[in-house]
């Protein structure tokens, strides 16, 4: 498995009260590995797959801390150093009611280059994940269209995820649909494919999606996850069990893609890989942060 993606530090504010404006609100703040490449990877690897992540980071302490937790959990971790920008970062609000605002600079990631792409990792038969991030980001972009290109080239399959909606629709939904042409998985929650569609509706986005992608997961949050393939007029849906999440928990959409991409591509049932990403979710809401604990 190859996965094409950003490597961040998460830096977790989490708030006891409602944010007291212009003044101080007492908090729990705490820093970990992060970025949704790196995240999609690091649950991979733990969980069994060969994973290789392409990726940049700093020539910072910050770059080299992420890079060793990588290593840690099995990945295979392909990180160009770049000497001017330093590694990316995310603070994440989280308010006193658990509602979550992201502010991200992607640091080096925005520099991610074609030629740092180990072009022996794109082998026929294996699977290219693209992080939605390093295509939406207009630094990396080309970087992830020559992934893509080469992985068509290669005939690996291929999956894509929607990123985040808000920088999503600034990058503008016919845009993120060409840039992903060939793939043959597409990943999104309802926001994002919204943003894509125009449809409030799930099953109505999905159906919609199935005209670009042969196949589309939308993840549903506490509705589950919902399969849809251009090649069937019928959609499967699973319900999510209901979890009780930590407190700091985030990333369980990128645990989801990890658990649901191995038994897919083994040639399991639809309602199997949906089952599994449901399972590996539950795993990453149970704990802090967005990666696997070790």
């Amino acid at each position: 498995m190859v996965v094409i993606g950003d490597l961040m530090t998460d830096a977790v504010a989490r708030a006891f009260y409602a944010l007291a404006r212009g003044s101080d609100t007492p908090a729990s703040v705490t820093t970990y590995g992060g970025g949704s490449g790196a995240n999609v990877a690091s649950w991979l690897a733990l969980e069994g797959t060969d994973t290789t992540l392409v990726g940049r980071r700093g020539s910072d302490i910050t770059g080299r801390t992420r890079e060793m937790e990588l290593m840690g959990y099995g990945v295979d971790a392909r990180m160009v150093m770049d000497p001017e920008r330093p590694t990316g970062t995310c603070v994440v609000m989280i308010t006193h009611r658990g509602d979550r605002t992201m502010l991200s600079d992607p640091g080096a990631n925005a520099a991610l280059q074609p030629e740092d792409l180990p072009r022996e990792a794109f082998t026929p038969g294996a699977h290219l994940h693209v992080s939605g991030f390093t295509l939406i980001n207009e630094g990396s972009r080309r970087a992830g269209r020559v992934a893509l290109r080469m992985a068509r080239e290669a005939r690996m399959s291929i999956s894509v995820d929607g990123g985040s909606h808000a920088p999503l629709e600034r990058a503008g939904a016919e845009n993120f649909l060409e840039w992903t042409n060939g793939a043959s998985l597409l990943f999104a929650n309802k926001e994002q494919a919204k943003v894509l569609t125009g449809r409030e509706e799930a099953e109505a986005a999905a159906k919609v999606l199935c005209a670009w992608y042969p196949n589309v997961v939308l993840k549903l949050g506490d509705e589950g996850a919902m399969w849809a393939a251009k090649s069937r007029d019928d959609t499967v849906t699973l319900p999510a069990e209901p979890v009780e999440p930590s407190p700091g928990s985030i990333g369980a959409g990128d645990a989801f893609i990890a658990g649901f991409l191995p038994p897919w591509l083994d040639g399991k049932t639809p309602k199997d890989a949906l089952a599994a990403g449901h399972q590996l979710a539950a795993r990453a809401l149970h704990q802090p942060g967005a990666r696997p604990d070790l």
